[in-house]
């Protein structure tokens, strides 16, 4: 543990851990805030501060109290309780689940801050820039890295032959997830709803339509 006052001014560095919490957490958030993150520079700079100030008070807080004081008993119950503060940023909609990685970057934060708070200072700073780092290498637009997005699209087509599969390698998609069909005339009407990683912008919707003429309609019908 490095010590940046001497003992008679040791307040005055606890507040100084604070501080270097705060800074840090405040990286860590900006970072997430830039992404239009659900968690951002308050949230992470709170987390940090908070986690930092617990882990000061259970390590220097009882030394005149009880000398078998088992420091890390407050230390343990900050990481427990940011892990439900993260679990409330967790959505699960429309299968697919939101927030996980904001919730455990509110994780770690707390962890920045309590190695801040126990003195740590190169292995806050090194973890900050981490856990920076990572969360923008993993944002880069490359295949390694990139995650498909998902959407859910409703298409109304004529089937006649094997129209159905057409659909299905049209759109990237190896099953519908409700199907309905309807007889208009001699025609026989299917009503699909799918899941595709194909961008649904203008370009490829009319495209699509104008490529494949017994394809009536596309319609996104999941959040966007």
């Amino acid at each position: 543990m490095w010590r940046l006052l001497p003992d008679n001014l040791i307040e005055l560095e606890y507040f100084l851990r604070m501080l270097i919490a705060i800074v840090l957490g405040f990286a860590i958030g900006l970072e997430r805030k830039i992404r239009f993150k659900e968690a951002g520079m308050r949230t992470h700079t709170i987390v940090a501060a908070g986690a930092c100030l617990f882990m000061i008070i259970s390590k220097y807080g009882f030394d005149d109290i009880d000398k078998n004081f088992d420091v890390a008993r407050v230390a343990a119950q900050v990481v427990s309780g940011v892990g439900f503060l993260g679990a409330g940023m967790i959505m699960y909609r429309k299968q697919a689940v939101h927030g996980l990685t904001t919730a455990a970057g509110v994780w770690i934060t707390a962890g920045v801050g309590m190695a801040v708070g126990a003195g740590m200072y190169i292995v806050a700073a090194c973890s900050t820039v981490l856990i920076i780092a990572v969360q923008c290498i993993m944002h880069i637009n490359h295949g390694l890295f990139k995650n498909k997005h998902y959407v859910q699209l409703k298409v109304v087509f004529i089937y006649k032959t094997d129209e159905s599969e057409t659909v299905r390698s049209v759109f990237a998609a190896d099953r519908y997830l409700k199907l309905e069909s309807e007889k208009k005339g001699d025609d026989i009407i299917f009503t699909v709803v799918l899941r595709t990683d194909k961008v649904p912008d203008d370009k490829f919707i009319l495209s699509t339509l104008q490529e494949y003429p017994f394809i009536l309609s596309i319609e996104r019908i999941d959040d966007e």
